[in-house]
């Protein structure tokens, strides 16, 4: 028997655990592609099933890594299979996602590559947001990099944890207006966070679900770079009123944001906008003058690529570094400055877009 037959034999094997048919002949894992050492198959879970994520990519895995010539599993996103409207495997519809008590909104910060200044756009936007007198929670939920308590001034802090189990909740930390919750707050300040996705989608549930955000206008949630596990789980878990793309005006870095972008589009996530951070050099002792270091038009370039807003140009300040570092963002600092300025702006508008679709 040729590799892919075995291939696609073994997969027969794993079933769902509501109907027991293969997951293969409800087309829920398909297109699979071998070509030794590595292996690539399509993963088209509908929403009902979302919870059987984890097992079924794990025996995918397992299933495949048995053959000989097999060293590397790779599963891509596939869409949900169409169900026709009848049986769905015996699970009725699809299941709904999941809104977090007490928060009216939620806004994603994303960016397809690292360096672009993501978590600085959602430090300052979550305190912009707040200074304009809406209730703003900023959860980081960049598991591997996770910058908010040092922007914030929090990392000598540690948030208090009642209950166990399923019940356990989890209080945030106040910081500049904004009720923060990050796994930089939970390790030791030199602990790698070394994890697969099944654990990141768990952390991240945690902090959705798992957390006493009390009454919130709006959580901002500050997302690791790229198209991966945390991105897919955000989506998939909680209703969103969009996502914010930052990118700076490089090429590479564009190219990059275009991938981020077309994902939210593709998982049926609105696309607020671009902001272009990055997007010249004001130099402290000449505020009347601006150097586009990075070039200049990318973020207008992505915009009307996707045709959605370009929601700010964000310059780059020594206060916007300065403050990050000293644990007070330049929104809170440095309220006149052009970044402020900017971030306050861009605050506005998503206000007011909130405001619309509330």
């Amino acid at each position: 028997m040729a590799i892919a037959e075995q291939a696609a034999e073994l997969l027969k094997g794993i079933v769902d655990a509501g109907s027991n048919r293969s997951v293969v002949e409800l087309g829920w894992l398909d297109r699979v592609r071998v070509d030794p050492p590595r292996a690539v198959l399509r993963l088209n879970l509908p929403g009902f099933a979302q919870g059987q994520r984890d097992r079924i990519v794990a025996e995918a895995r397992e299933h495949l890594l048995t053959l000989e010539t097999i060293q590397d599993v790779q599963i891509e996103l596939g869409s949900p299979p169409s169900q026709g409207g009848i049986g769905q495997a015996g699970h009725g519809q699809a299941a709904e996602r999941q809104p977090i008590p007490g928060v009216k909104q939620v806004i994603a910060v994303s960016s397809g590559k690292g360096g672009v200044g993501k978590s600085t756009v959602a430090v300052n936007l979550a305190c912009s947001l707040a200074k304009q007198g809406l209730r703003v929670g900023l959860l980081d939920a960049d598991i591997y990099g996770p910058n908010a308590p040092i922007m914030l001034g929090v990392t000598d802090q540690t948030p208090e944890v009642n209950g166990s189990g399923d019940d356990q909740r989890m209080i945030p930390l106040e910081s500049c207006g904004v009720a923060v919750v990050s796994m930089g707050l939970l390790i030791e300040e030199n602990q790698p966070v070394i994890w697969r996705g099944p654990m990141l989608n768990g952390i991240i549930r945690q902090f959705l679900y798992q957390v006493d955000w009390s009454e919130r206008d709006v959580l901002i949630v500050d997302l690791p770079p790229g198209t991966g596990d945390a991105q897919l789980s955000l989506a998939q878990a909680v209703p969103m009123a969009g996502v914010v793309i930052v990118t700076t005006p490089q090429k590479v870095a564009l190219q990059d944001a275009r991938r981020g972008l077309a994902m939210f589009l593709q998982m049926g996530v609105p696309v607020l906008g671009v902001v272009e951070n990055m997007s010249a050099f004001i130099p402290p002792d000449q505020p009347d003058r601006s150097y586009a270091l990075f070039g200049s038009g990318g973020g207008q370039t992505l915009a009307e690529a996707f045709d959605v807003p370009l929601l700010a140009q964000i310059p780059m300040e020594m206060s916007v570094q300065e403050g990050g570092d000293q644990g007070r963002p330049i929104s809170i600092s440095h309220p006149n400055s052009a970044s402020a300025q900017a971030f306050n702006q861009l605050a506005e508008t998503l206000g007011n877009r909130l405001q619309a679709i509330s």
